[in-house]
C-alpha cells in the first residue's frame, strides 16, 4: 500500500527535505508540490491524495483554513515552525504535527502513524465465496471503524443497526458502536434472511424480536423498534413462518 501525498509549504526548502525524507519511504508517494493554498485546492479538486504535508503560515490563506475547506479531507500532518498551532490542529484530527526543522526519524514515525489511520478507512475485505452453485455467503463478523480502531462484532450479537445521517449506531445487547458509514452501505452485507430493514432509519436482526404490536417491534432486551409505513409488508412476509 502506497500514500499518495501533496506538499503545500510556501519554501522551497521545505519541499526538498520532505522529498528527499520520503524517498527513503517505500510507501510515500510524493506527487504534487503546492506553494500557496489556492494552488493546493485546485490541485485537489482534479488529483486527489491520500496525505497532506501541510504548512500553516501560507500567503493568503492558512494551512488550518485550508484544511477546514475540504470537504472530505485527506489525512494531514502539519509541518510548522511554530508549535502555538497544535491545539487548533488536533482539534482539526490532523494524524501529526511536526515542528521545523524534524529529523528523518521524526518525519518516519508521522507518516508510519498516517499508514495506519489510512489501512482504517479502507473498507473491510468482501467475504470470500462459497465454492459449489451459490457463490453468496453471510459473513458471521462485522468489521466496524470506531474512531482510530477497526472492532470486530459478531454478527449473531447485533440487535438492530440505527442510521444517524452519514453515521450508523450498530447495537448490541450491552452497547453500541457508532461507524461512518451509511444504513444502506450495511444491506447488502448482511444476511437476508436475518436481517430486515423496517424503517428508514433501522435494519433488525429477526433472532432479537420478540414481538411485533402495531406499527412497533418489541426486543428481548426490551429496546423497541419502529415499523415505517413503506416496510410494513416487508417486515410482515419477513415475519411470516
Amino acid at each position: 500500500m502506497k500514500l499518495r501525498c501533496l506538499v503545500v509549504d510556501d519554501e522551497p526548502l521545505a519541499h526538498d527535505v520532505i522529498r528527499q525524507y520520503a524517498a527513503d519511504i517505500p510507501f510515500l508517494d510524493i506527487v504534487g508540490h503546492c506553494y500557496r493554498a489556492t494552488e493546493a485546492l485546485e490541485f485537489l479538486s482534479q488529483q486527489p491524495v491520500d496525505l497532506l504535508f501541510l504548512d500553516i503560515r501560507l500567503p493568503r490563506i492558512n494551512g488550518l483554513e485550508l484544511a477546514k475547506t475540504l470537504r472530505q479531507p485527506p489525512l494531514i500532518v502539519v509541518t510548522s515552525a511554530y508549535g502555538e498551532h497544535a491545539l487548533e490542529s488536533f482539534e482539526l484530527e490532523v494524524c501529526d504535527y511536526l515542528l521545523k526543522p524534524f529529523r528523518f526519524e521524526r518525519f518516519l514515525k508521522a507518516a508510519t502513524r498516517a499508514l495506519a489511520l489510512h489501512a482504517l478507512r479502507q473498507p473491510p475485505p468482501a467475504p470470500a465465496p462459497l465454492p459449489g452453485p451459490s457463490a453468496s455467503h453471510t459473513p458471521t463478523q462485522l468489521y466496524l471503524k470506531v474512531d482510530k480502531r477497526l472492532v470486530q462484532v459478531e454478527l449473531a450479537a447485533v440487535c438492530y443497526l440505527e442510521s444517524l445521517g452519514n453515521y450508523v449506531k450498530v447495537w448490541t445487547n450491552q452497547q453500541y458502536w457508532l461507524t461512518p458509514r451509511t444504513l444502506s452501505s450495511f444491506e447488502g452485507q448482511l444476511g437476508g434472511e436475518t436481517f430486515v430493514r423496517t424503517h428508514k432509519s433501522f435494519i433488525v436482526n429477526k433472532s432479537h424480536i420478540a414481538y411485533l404490536e402495531g406499527r412497533v417491534i418489541h426486543l428481548h432486551n426490551g429496546k423497541q423498534v419502529p415499523i415505517g409505513k413503506n416496510y410494513r409488508h416487508a417486515v410482515q412476509q419477513f415475519m411470516s413462518p
